[in-house]
């Protein structure tokens, strides 16, 4: 006896025998079952740890983009201070020349000074003045010779004075150049430990970003051999559904036309959402795995987006949906997660995202960029927390 559940699926009564080949769909069906949902654990499991290891690539590669700019403030550090350094070693340079000319110019002024002593000592004018008296030939000559001797005396004196103030000057110089050397040496010296600390920082770093990226790549074949059994239970299992659905009819054909006195009728009270009419939508949908998540993306030659999988998916069966997730969930008739069957929309995220429901509380989407069409589980953290509701068509 046979009757229709609420979602229009068959409803077992008492029967004669049935076969081992009528029960065979069901085994394979079982089996697909029980595999698919340690694979889904499974990717679910990989799904997560790839997400945790991008994540830590990002804080990674974000720290390392830091420690790049910190790098570059603290190579134009060291630029400066070594300019510092070069600009202190020409002063002092500089200032040894000066010091060489002060030098000379204090012994040359004392030997000319020396000479004129001599000179007046060996002509025996130790005291002009007296011969400047007796010498002239009237007052005004006196004054003048007076005058020139006094010149000389003076300018003598203050030549002899400068040299030695500037010979002072040029010592003082030299000191405060040979400290501001030994601190600007030093200033050199820690801008280049900063820069070697920093770029010692990154190189850690680097390789601990190569260790992730290893690591995600590891992850993602693992993902990639999961999402091809994942695909193979769903082919399975969608091929021992419609053999059990096929069968199912017409043992209820059989059933009613033997005796259609004990076909249980209809209760309106159950009927609540109707079976669907496209769960041959997941084969479709299944031949799209791998295909490359892209912006905008409507066709397996340039890549899907979300709505646009699900749009180009049911387009083949000659059901026209819009490229627009929200838009898509005005369609068909809601559907609760319990009653979720092969073919039913899943919305998640306000509405931001769309995947068609394959079965065994698992759906087949394009998730975001950089990810590939693929399957995912319901019970996947984010996807229970953001599931919005169902559709079905």
């Amino acid at each position: 006896m046979t009757g229709r559940t609420a979602t229009g699926g068959p409803v077992w009564g008492r029967t004669s025998g049935r076969s081992i080949t009528g029960w065979a769909p069901i085994v394979v069906f079982l089996a697909a079952l029980a595999a698919g949902l340690l694979l889904a654990v499974g990717s679910a499991s990989a799904d997560s740890s790839i997400t945790s290891k991008q994540a830590q690539a990002q804080e990674v590669l974000a720290k390392v983009q830091q420690l790049y700019s910190d790098q570059e403030k603290a190579a134009e550090a060291y630029d400066y201070a070594g300019e510092q350094l070069k600009q202190i070693d020409s002063e002092l340079a500089t200032n040894t020349e000066n010091l060489v000319v002060a030098k000379k110019s204090l012994a040359h002024s004392q030997q000319v000074i020396a000479t004129r002593l001599r000179d007046l000592y060996v002509r025996g004018e130790g005291d002009s003045t007296l011969e400047v008296l007796l010498g002239s030939t009237s007052l005004e000559d006196v004054v003048n010779r007076l005058d020139a001797i006094e010149r000389v005396s003076h300018q003598d004196s203050r030549i002899l004075s400068d040299v030695k103030k500037y010979k002072k000057e040029v010592l003082d110089n030299r000191s405060r150049l040979e400290d501001a050397h030994a601190k600007q040496a030093d200033v050199v010296q820690q801008r280049a430990q900063d820069k070697r600390s920093i770029e010692g920082q990154i190189s850690e770093q680097n390789q601990l970003l190569a260790t992730i990226k290893d690591q995600i790549a590891q992850l993602k074949v693992e993902e990639q051999q999961r999402q091809a059994a994942l695909a193979a239970q769903a082919r399975a299992r969608a091929a021992a559904e419609r053999a059990a659905a096929e069968q199912a009819q017409q043992a209820a054909i059989v059933q009613a036309s033997a005796d259609a006195s004990n076909v249980a009728p209809a209760s309106t009270s159950d009927v609540n959402v109707p079976a669907p009419r496209y769960g041959n939508v997941v084969s479709i949908a299944l031949q799209y795995l791998g295909v490359p998540y892209v912006w905008g993306g409507a066709s397996p030659s340039t890549g899907f987006d979300c709505s646009g999988f699900v749009m180009y998916v049911f387009a083949q069966i000659g059901v026209y949906l819009p490229h627009h997730a929200a838009s898509q969930y005005g369609y068909g008739v809601a559907v609760s997660r319990d009653q979720l069957q092969p073919g039913d929309l899943v919305f998640f995220d306000g509405l931001g995202h769309v995947g068609i429901y394959i079965g065994n509380g698992q759906f087949v989407h394009a998730p975001h960029t950089g990810d590939v069409v693929k399957i995912s589980s319901l019970d996947e953290a984010w996807y229970s927390a953001m599931f919005v509701g169902a559709r079905r068509l």
